[in-house]
C-alpha cells in the first residue's frame, strides 16, 4: 500500500459537479448548507431565487438531499442575495418534496455558522442579524461569549391563527379536531391524545401514516389556508402532533410531519412559531411568558410571544424561538454525469 496516496484527493473529472457543504443540526434536526459549487440563481428576491432554483436547478436538489448523499429526512438550505440592504442575507430552505417557506431550525443553524464562518461582523454579547426568507424578514439574536456561540433566539414574521377547533373526517382514523396557525408555513395542529398517539420514537412510522393523512384530508377540505399577501405562501407545510412532555421541566411535546413525510427531529422553529398565537388566543400564556417544547428525541426550543401585530385581516404575534445548533462536518460532494442512481432516490 502506498500510505502516501491514500491521503491524496480523490483526482476529480473537470465535468463533473463539485459542490461543498458544511452540514449541522438543530436540536438532532439535519441541516446541510450549500457553499459552494450551486449555480448562481436568477431574480431580483427571495421568492424569485426560489422559483428559479425550483424550475431551473431541482436536480440537484436531489442529488444532495435523497440517497445515496442524504435520505428521506435529510434537510438543506442556499444562501442568496437579500432582498433589500436592509437584511445581511437572503436564504432558501430544501427538503425532500421541494422548497418550505420558513424554517426555524435552519435560521439558527445559518446564524449560528454566520458568526462561526465570520460572515457577519460578530459583536458580543449579542450579534443581530437580519435574514429574509421566502415568507419574509427574520431577525436572528446570536448570544456570543468569548467567540463562542451559546444559543440563538428568533422573531419570526407575522404569525397568526386562521381558525380554532375545525373537524375534519380523515379516512382510516375518524373525525379529528384541529387548530389552523401560520408561523411562516401553515400547520394543521392536532392533539395527540384524539388519537391515543404517544408521540415516542417508537410510534415514528404511525406518526408518519396518521400525520399524513390528516395533512391530506386538510388540504381537501379547508379553503382558508390563504396567506393574506403572498399566493406562494398559501399551502398547508405540515400536521404538528401536540403532546405532554415526557422530560422533566417540559410544558409539552411538539412533533411535526411536513414534506412528503418527512418527521422533524427538534420541535420545529415555524410550528413553535405557529402555536403562540394558538395558546395566546386561548388566553394559555401572556406576552412575553415562555413556553418550553420538546421534540420526539427531548430536544428543547423555548418559544413565547413578544408583541401583538396587525397583520391583513388577521391579528398576528411576533414570536420568539430560541435554540442551539451545532456544526456536524464539512463535505465535498462529486456528481458524476454518467451515474444516473447519483441523481438521487427515496426509500423508507
Amino acid at each position: 500500500m502506498n500510505w502516501q496516496k491514500l491521503q491524496a484527493p480523490y483526482p476529480t473529472p473537470p465535468h463533473w459537479n463539485r459542490i461543498r457543504t458544511i452540514d449541522m443540526h438543530t436540536g438532532g434536526e439535519p441541516l446541510r448548507v450549500i457553499v459552494d459549487g450551486y449555480p448562481q440563481l436568477k431574480g431580483d428576491n427571495v421568492l424569485a431565487y426560489r422559483a428559479d432554483a425550483r424550475d431551473h436547478h431541482d436536480h440537484l436538489r436531489r442529488a444532495l438531499l435523497f440517497e445515496p448523499r442524504g435520505h428521506a429526512d435529510m434537510y438543506g438550505c442556499i444562501l442568496v442575495p437579500p432582498n433589500d440592504e436592509g437584511a445581511d442575507f437572503g436564504i432558501l430552505f430544501l427538503h425532500n418534496e421541494g422548497y418550505s417557506t420558513m424554517c426555524g431550525h435552519a435560521i439558527i443553524g445559518i446564524a449560528t455558522l454566520a458568526v462561526e464562518m465570520g460572515w457577519v461582523p460578530v459583536v458580543e454579547p449579542e450579534t443581530v442579524i437580519h435574514i429574509d426568507a421566502p415568507c419574509g424578514r427574520i431577525t436572528a439574536f446570536v448570544n456570543v461569549r468569548g467567540g463562542k456561540v451559546i444559543n440563538v433566539r428568533f422573531h419570526c414574521v407575522p404569525s397568526f391563527v386562521v381558525g380554532l377547533d375545525f373537524q375534519v373526517d380523515v379516512p382510516g382514523i375518524g373525525p379529528i379536531q384541529y387548530d389552523l396557525a401560520y408561523g411562516g408555513a401553515f400547520y394543521a395542529y392536532v392533539k395527540a391524545e384524539q388519537l391515543d398517539l404517544s408521540l415516542t420514537p417508537a410510534n415514528y412510522s404511525r406518526i408518519i401514516r396518521d400525520g399524513m393523512a390528516i395533512k391530506r384530508a386538510v388540504m381537501a377540505s379547508n379553503p382558508s389556508i390563504v396567506h393574506p399577501f403572498e399566493v406562494d405562501l398559501s399551502f398547508l407545510y405540515g400536521t404538528i402532533f401536540i403532546g405532554g412532555p415526557v422530560s422533566e421541566g417540559i410544558d409539552s411535546r411538539n412533533v411535526c410531519v411536513f414534506a412528503e413525510g418527512e418527521v422533524d427531529r427538534c420541535p420545529t422553529g415555524s410550528g413553535v412559531s405557529g402555536r403562540m398565537p394558538i395558546h395566546l388566543a386561548r388566553e394559555e400564556i401572556d406576552i412575553g411568558e415562555e413556553l418550553r417544547i420538546e421534540s420526539i428525541i427531548g430536544s428543547v426550543f423555548k418559544g413565547s410571544v413578544v408583541k401583538t401585530v396587525d397583520y391583513g385581516p388577521f391579528k398576528a404575534v411576533i414570536p420568539q424561538v430560541e435554540g442551539t445548533a451545532h456544526v456536524t462536518g464539512q463535505h465535498e460532494f462529486l456528481i458524476d454525469p454518467e451515474d444516473k442512481v447519483g441523481e438521487g432516490f427515496i426509500l423508507r
